[in-house]
């Protein structure tokens, strides 16, 4: 399944519109946010059909998804928008993940834990935004809003340390370039470990590069972090291989084409996140080249010329050279 899907769900009292780009949406947020009573409508809805009083407009089925057959259920269900609700705590299994990575449906989790088994976006993390008041014959609109994504996770200025999410060929790429411009660079060897290395920077400006595309199950806690440690910032691009593409320099046209909106591309049962995507993207559009990819050792040609720095110009937020 792919593409991008609008959805609205109301009854005579409430209404909600979210729109779903991939595979994993996570919706988070306190009690009496209104995250069950959207699963809910969905249930009535599916359940009842048109005597629930429940209208949902999508262009693909939207249902929920529970109990303790689950696993039995979900193999049977294609090209689908599965809500699930936290009181399910088969979502923070290895074999839910498991699951999903073999799907062919789109997965919005109610959650307010994170969930380190699934390789979600920062960008498709949201809130539940209520405006308007709660009264009989009034309805109650529900928006969502990315919790994270607008806020400005770096600024212009040069940092003394950048930690690395990977120690592959995005590593490789960053410490050359620190290297010439006398900045530590450090691999965290996972998003796992981010928050372990940089808690042990203190008073000096950091930036933290991680895959955006997968970091969403650590982004509460590095979120945190820069709360109390001003000096900490975050660059979150949807991988190393997006920044290669991005740069402009791998076949312009087609690339960018697929760059502006990549979920009608990525199908979701190949790619369980779409780091995995712009890697096989990248791996077969430099297949025949000088600029052959690979993601365990870095091709000297990216670390020369033309091709460096654009893709540092890609990085808009940092100052690599004062």
């Amino acid at each position: 399944m792919k593409g991008k899907y609008h959805i609205v769900v109301q009854n005579n009292r409430l209404h909600y519109e979210l729109d779903i780009r991939r595979n994993i949406t996570i919706i988070r947020g306190d009690s009496a946010t209104g995250k069950t009573k959207l699963i809910n409508l969905i249930e009535q809805a599916a359940a009842l059909g048109e005597s629930s009083g429940v209208e949902v407009h999508c262009q693909r089925p939207c249902r929920t998804l529970g109990g303790s057959d689950w696993n039995i259920v979900l193999p049977g269900i294609h090209e689908q928008i599965i809500f699930l609700d936290e009181d399910n705590k088969f979502v923070k299994s290895q074999e839910f993940a498991e699951a999903v990575k073999a799907s062919d449906n789109y997965f919005v989790i109610v959650t307010r834990e994170d969930l380190p088994n699934l390789p979600y976006s920062v960008d498709e993390i949201y809130g539940i935004h209520t405006s308007g008041r709660y009264h009989d014959l009034k309805r109650t609109y529900n928006e969502l809003y990315r919790i994270y994504s607008a806020e400005p996770f770096y600024e212009k200025r040069k940092p003394e340390t950048i930690v690395v999410e990977d120690s592959n060929s995005g590593y490789e790429f960053f410490s050359k370039i620190c290297a010439e411009n006398q900045i530590a660079c450090i691999s965290a060897r996972g998003k796992s470990n981010l928050k372990t290395v940089v808690k042990k920077l203190n008073g000096e400006p950091v930036l933290v590069i991680a895959d955006g595309a997968a970091i969403g199950s650590e982004m509460n806690e590095l979120y945190q972090l820069m709360r109390y440690k001003t000096e900490l910032k975050c660059y979150l691009p949807e991988s190393f291989e997006w920044l290669v593409l991005k740069s402009g320099m791998i076949d312009g046209k087609e690339v960018q084409t697929i760059l502006s909106h990549p979920e009608d591309y990525i199908e979701s049962s190949k790619y369980f996140s779409w780091e995995l995507f712009f890697m096989a993207m990248l791996v077969e559009y430099t297949r025949d080249s000088h600029l052959k990819y690979s993601k365990s050792k870095l091709n000297g040609s990216y670390l020369h010329g033309k091709m460096k720095q654009a893709i540092l110009d890609v990085i808009e937020g940092v100052n690599w050279y004062q």
